[in-house]
């Protein structure tokens, strides 16, 4: 390309990254395959609520650019969350190691290069250490959690029966044990009340709920649902250098368990827009959430979910809040979220089959024309730490596409070890306060002592006819009777007897004794 064609090129994309708000900085455009001296790409911090994509293929970079972007995010003040699904992220607590290669990017980039940690958090929702996220069931409410169930209509009115039924009670529903026993009683023990009160329910809906519950237990429900409930303002910490804190969620050993992590994710979303006070069009984000490997939440997603999801990226932003999708192929999220993302940063796409290519050229056309590339066969010769980045500035705007060298993240380019992750978890200002884990008095202890009382009193109410039979079958008494069985009868009956018999005692020794005295008198008259 001429130097004419080269400088109106640096031009272009001087002008289109160039803000008058605070940004972060990406990396540096490349022309011709050649990185052009300090040309930089950046993305401004008043747009990042706008959401953003980040896709390419295994190995070219994704997750380093997101470790990247959390770096920049970080030193601005700007929290993050990370969904940390391979493990690869712990990196962030430690300091990078230099390389030439680095200083020479760095070079092109037109920055120095420096290795440092950064504040990180570790969380969890599954059996791994953390600071533990839990949620309670009523803090879902009926119509996000049978979403999560893919539940019908007839469904989803009887949870919501449920939730009114333990509304009108007093019945707190914190866990997946306290669903399923207000659900056994309403449909058997409770079922009258509850027919006559609040309509009619379906033993059959009741039993599909039930199995709908152990299908996301199994993947570790049991775990995430119940108190203490994690608070969402603790996302939203800053360190002693008011440095915002990057907040790692591991969730390795959950791949094969999308439906809870989707349960999770649409949880974390709704507190969060609850919570979170409307900030309008603010000059930074308060939150940047970054989804890795987002083809879990969508896979086996229902459209009821989706629906869901789709609604939550919309309206979140509102909320100050940027989400990242980060993914292999853009066609990995709905078209419909797809549109609402306002950043794109698309690392290398293989062409390996004619679907593969069809592919790339679709995604291609999601990007804005370009003078300078020709799209599609770009997005084939990528780099590692390269990509074609299209973002909004301040006007709402996409800026002009631009294939840009990246920059290295200053934390480890790699995990940290099992005693380094154990030092950052002791040093958690926040884990104490969720590592509790409380199981106070609700649905299920309620219930449970309710049909307790019923049983025992159902008991004496079985009783009761037997003994009150016993007491008709037992003859009645005549007057005679009752009062000689009277206890004063009885005294004066001893006391007459025991003088009765005394004198009756003397008269007879007296008889004995005369009686004697003759047949002495007749012996010694014979002899």
């Amino acid at each position: 390309m001429s130097a004419a064609n080269r400088e109106k090129f640096r031009e272009v994309i001087e002008s289109g990254y160039t803000f008058k708000g605070e940004s972060i900085l990406l990396g540096t455009s490349i022309l011709d395959g050649e990185p052009l001296h300090a040309n930089q790409v950046r993305v401004p911090l008043k747009t990042l609520n706008r959401h953003g994509l980040i896709a390419g293929a295994t190995g070219t970079g994704k997750t380093k650019t997101v470790q990247n972007i959390a770096e920049r995010l970080s030193e601005s003040g700007v929290p993050v969350l990370l969904m940390d699904i391979k493990g690869d992220l712990s990196g962030l607590a430690a300091a990078g190691s230099g390389h030439p290669k680095i200083d020479e990017r760095h070079a092109h980039i037109g920055t120095e290069w420096m290795g440092r940690t950064y504040p990180v958090e570790f969380l969890t929702i599954s059996e791994q250490e953390g600071v533990r996220l839990r949620a309670t069931i009523s803090e879902f409410g009926p119509i996000l959690l049978s979403q999560i169930l893919g539940l019908n209509d007839t469904q989803s009115g009887v949870l919501s029966v449920v939730f009114k039924y333990c509304d009108d009670n007093h019945l707190p529903l914190l866990d997946i044990k306290d669903l399923r026993k207000v659900l056994q009683y309403i449909s058997d023990e409770g079922k009258e009340f509850i027919e006559k009160e609040y309509g009619f329910v379906s033993a059959s809906s009741v039993g599909a709920i039930m199995r709908k519950l152990l299908t996301i237990e199994q993947q570790g429900a049991d775990r995430f649902f119940g108190e203490r409930s994690f608070d969402v303002d603790d996302l939203c910490r800053l360190n002693e250098n008011g440095e915002g804190m990057i907040n790692i969620l591991r969730l390795d050993d959950i791949q094969s368990r999308p439906d809870l992590f989707s349960t999770f994710m649409l949880c974390l979303l709704a507190e969060i827009y609850e919570k979170f006070p409307e900030q309008g069009d603010s000059d930074r984000p308060e939150l940047v959430i970054f989804f890795e490997e987002a083809h879990l939440m969508f896979r086996e997603a229902s459209d009821a979910l989706l629906d869901q999801i789709e609604i939550m990226v919309k309206l979140i932003r509102s909320k100050g809040v940027g989400l990242f999708f980060c993914t292999q192929d853009p066609t990995d999220v709905p078209d419909k979220i797809l549109g609402q993302l306002g950043a794109k940063i698309q690392h290398a796409l293989r062409a390996f089959t004619a679907k593969d290519r069809r592919a790339i050229k679709l995604t291609a056309e999601n990007y804005p024309i370009s003078d300078f590339y020709n799209t599609d066969e770009v997005l084939t010769q990528l780099g590692i730490g390269e990509a074609l980045v299209s973002v909004l500035n301040e006007k709402g705007i996409p800026t002009p596409l631009a294939h840009t060298l990246l920059t290295a993240p200053s934390s480890r380019m790699d995990v940290i070890s099992d005693s380094e992750k154990r030092e950052v978890m002791n040093a958690s200002s926040i884990r104490k306060k969720y590592e509790e884990e409380i199981d106070r008095e609700s649905a299920y202890e309620m219930l449970s002592d309710k049909l307790e009382r019923l049983e025992e009193e159902a008991k004496e109410e079985e009783e009761a006819p037997v003994k009150r039979e016993s007491r008709r079958r037992r003859p009645e008494k005549s007057t005679f009777e009752q009062i000689a069985g009277h206890p004063t009868t009885k005294i004066v009956v001893r006391e007459l007897t025991r003088g009765i018999l005394g004198v009756l005692g003397i008269r007879t020794t007296t008889r004995r004794r005369s009686t004697t005295k003759r047949i002495a008198s007749t012996r010694s008259r014979r002899r």
